[in-house]
């Protein structure tokens, strides 16, 4: 879930007043299909969104799904964007407009879309879209200004209500909701601050100078630590009458958390203004030696860069970003706009810019030597991590000819990533936008060319891959040799055409030679295939077994379940053992179901389909083709074209052999089933007892929100989660802030105390009381 950077400080800090706000937002969400939250940034827009999302999710059958648009600087990635944070792979024949349409016209959900100001036309017109096909959906926006859809209902977020000037006691002042977040935000940087008789007065005026901007409010509260809130109070005043000024055109509530952000700045040393001004050109959160790279200049180095950060986190600029890939750094939206109008105005900005390219850059060609092996999971989870700047290191580099060679080498260099992620669409448009920039001689076109011919074969476009293939070929490039058999390889194999054993032989040989092994392993399934279609069914065992062998010796995961997709796929469709094809697919279909990459699995499921046809074992066959239909829906894939030949005719022997009635209800049998429990049907049939406990709503949860509550109090991560359930990562961080904003509870470990506290007093049928037991591994830091 991307939230413009406030999940973090969700969990960390109390949520203070909008009780009246959020009881508005509910009922006009009963009333009206399009509600959008508008104000200045820093008025608490966000948050107000998320506690809204959290409290009515029984309205929707279907869940509450968040996509944020802080990090994004490109309005034609607004609908791919959406279908990200939906977990919908992108590899279908089609638009990724067309996915989400397909995914969300039947449900009754919830869409909350964050910070859609500067990109207000795009999203307008997808949300136009979305509410008149998709009846049951409804849109809860944020965002600077309305959006102008019909039937939009507009709700201004007020600042947080100040005291009058005249409240002279503590209780007094306590009573309004500024003053409150004041106390809260000073208790939590100085544990000792107290709001005594003889400070209400400088609260008090602080408060009423800051408009009860929460944004502003806080950035004042973190200075309590070397300041005292009279101190904080002239300093401010000073501030806001320089502002004043010289920006009269401003809005009153802009002036004033534009003085509050200046008043931050001119406190900070200099290295930490510039380290604040060069980190603002993240678009998303980042880690230290990311900061590093982006603040290399004379008198910075990596220990000057670390003491500012730190400095800046204390002082509220940085937010802190826990997780399983290390400590990270994230800035709000208002403070990261100052710091690039900073880098603008000292003429730095494309300089800086460059520098986060680069980096970026960098991090891609790390990845790509390290792809292949143990690191692939830690790879994938870094570079998901950093999605929001591989796309804005991108966008920059397509603004400069001279630059778009380096947008295609990042381009190119781990395209498995990009389809892991279900994004082959995305790459294979940002390899036709930098191929349309580049010089005709850029290094690296033909290569480009080529994998940009992966893509669209991938989609099933065979024309548009064959185009660029000859245009991959018409440069003379020797780099890009292996690249083209491989590319033409697929093509023929998914043409059903000659040469695709033969081109598939030779990408191996010259990857080969290369001592590039990654590079071999998709060519050499080819390959395997190709040869059990020319009946060549030891041929295609004794690559496969070769296949293995790289994989195991790299310990590689992710290849070696396609190695063990292709064995199944040659001992069941031509002619071989079923049992060691069976056992194959399920071998693969465990290894796919421990990672993020959905569309593998599906795959595995409807070979195990195939099996049971082959058997003729015909309702398991059914079951098995409505357990993958659910993992190609998610996918937004289809199967008749993914593995049209075998899925079409074994679906049809198996509809025909047991009639539409008993197919229809085995199929829907299948499609409830989670996949997981294709490998472990023992674990789907534990006792009555454990079953009704396991299946407990715990209100005020919903179903699926107490399931992943549960999930939390056994020590599942949140990437663990998604894995077990089968969702998108982002849907279970979502539901997750959703429970902590229900329960008002501020981190995983509360929420495992919560369910232990629950289930310790439920009893099942036989009277005994029921409770699995606090995990240590639940005793972890909070993610995000």
């Amino acid at each position: 879930m991307d939230d413009g950077g406030v999940s973090a400080r969700r969990d960390l800090t109390s949520y203070v007043g909008r009780a009246e706000d959020e009881a508005q937002v509910r009922r006009l969400l009963g009333a009206s299909r399009l509600v959008t939250l508008t104000g200045p940034g820093g008025v608490g827009k966000t948050r107000l969104a998320c506690r809204v999302a959290g409290s009515v999710t029984r309205a929707f059958s279907d869940g509450v799904a968040m996509a944020g648009f802080a990090g994004l600087r490109d309005g034609t990635l607004v609908t791919r964007t959406l279908a990200d944070c939906l977990g919908l792979h992108d590899t279908a024949a089609r638009p990724a407009r067309d996915t989400v349409l397909a995914h969300l016209r039947d449900r009754r959900m919830l869409l909350v879309l964050d910070n859609c100001e500067h990109l207000v036309a795009d999203c307008a017109e997808l949300v136009g879209v979305l509410l008149r096909q998709c009846p049951g959906l409804a849109v809860l926006a944020t965002s600077r200004c309305s959006l102008g859809v019909a039937g939009e209902r507009i709700v201004p977020v007020a600042p947080l209500a100040v005291p009058p000037e005249n409240a002279r006691t503590v209780a007094d002042a306590v009573a309004y909701d500024a003053v409150r977040l004041f106390v809260d935000r000073a208790a939590e940087v100085l544990p000792s601050f107290r709001l005594t008789e003889d400070d209400v007065a400088s609260v008090v005026a602080l408060c009423r100078q800051l408009d009860g901007l929460p944004l502003a409010v806080e950035l004042a509260a973190a200075r309590t630590r070397v300041l005292s809130p009279g101190q904080i109070v002239a300093r401010m005043g000073d501030s806001l009458a320089l502002l004043t000024t010289g920006a009269r055109s401003l809005p009153e509530r802009h002036r004033s958390l534009r003085a509050t952000i200046e008043w931050s700045h001119s406190l900070c040393t200099d290295v930490e203004r510039a380290v604040w001004e060069c980190c603002s050109v993240f678009a998303g959160a980042f880690d230290l030696s990311a900061a590093e790279d982006v603040c290399a200049v004379p008198g910075l180095d990596g220990f000057a860069v670390l003491d500012a950060v730190d400095g800046l986190v204390d002082k509220s600029v940085l937010l802190r970003v826990g997780g399983t890939n290390g400590i990270r750094f994230r800035m709000l939206e208002a403070l990261r706009e100052f710091g690039q109008e900073r880098l603008t105005a000292t003429g730095t900005a494309e300089v800086v810019a460059r520098r986060h390219r680069d980096h970026h850059a960098r991090l891609l060609g790390q990845a790509g030597a390290e792809w292949f092996g143990p690191r692939r999971e830690d790879w994938f989870a870094r570079l998901s991590d950093r999605h929001a700047d591989l796309r804005a290191a991108l966008s920059w580099s397509l603004r400069d000819p001279e630059e778009a060679a380096v947008a295609l080498r990042m381009a190119s260099g781990v395209i498995e990533y990009w389809m892991a992620r279900g994004a082959a669409w995305e790459i294979r448009e940002w390899f036709d936008r930098a191929l349309a920039v580049a010089p005709d001689d850029a290094p690296g076109r033909a290569r480009a060319q080529a994998r940009a011919a992966l893509c669209a074969a991938l989609h099933a476009d065979l024309d548009g891959a064959r185009h660029r293939l000859k245009l991959a070929e018409a440069i003379s490039d020797d780099d890009a040799v292996p690249y083209i058999c491989h590319a033409r390889a697929f093509v023929a194999l998914l043409a059903v055409e000659p040469r695709a054993l033969e081109n598939a032989a030779e990408a191996v040989r010259i990857f080969g030679a290369r001592r590039e092994p990654r590079h071999q392993l998709h060519p050499m399934f080819i390959q395997a295939v190709a040869t059990a279609f020319r009946g060549d069914l030891a041929g295609a065992r004794r690559l496969l077994d070769r296949m293995l062998r790289l994989c195991e010796s790299g310990k590689d995961e992710s290849y070696r379940s396609m190695a063990l997709f292709g064995l199944g796929t040659a001992e069941i469709l031509f002619g071989g053992d079923l049992g060691v094809g069976e056992r194959a697919m399920r071998d693969a279909l465990e290894i796919d179901l421990r990672g993020p990459d959905v569309l593998s699995a599906a795959y595995r499921v409807d070979g195990l389909a195939w099996a049971s046809a082959k058997r003729e074992d015909w309702p398991d066959a059914a079951r098995l083709f409505g357990t993958a239909a659910t993992l190609w829906d998610r996918c937004g894939a289809e199967p008749d074209i993914a593995v049209s030949l075998a899925h079409r005719e074994l679906l049809a022997a198996t509809r025909d052999a047991l009639g539409e009635a008993r197919f229809e209800e085995a199929f829907a049998e299948g499609h409830r089933r989670n996949p997981h429990d294709i490998l472990a049907p023992e674990a789907a049939a534990a006792t009555e007892c454990e079953e009704a406990a396991g299946n407990a709503v715990l209100p005020p949860l919903t179903r699926r929100e107490s399931e992943i509550a549960r999930l939390v109090a056994t020590g599942l991560s949140n990437r663990e989660i998604a894995v077990r359930l089968v969702i998108a990562q982002r849907t279970a961080e979502t539901h997750l802030q959703h429970i902590l904003n229900k329960l008002d509870l501020a981190n995983r470990t509360q929420v495992a105390v919560w369910v232990n506290e629950r289930l310790a007093t439920w009893t099942g049928p036989a009277g005994a009381a029921r409770a699995p037991g606090l995990s240590l591994r639940a005793l972890r830091l909070p993610e995000r």
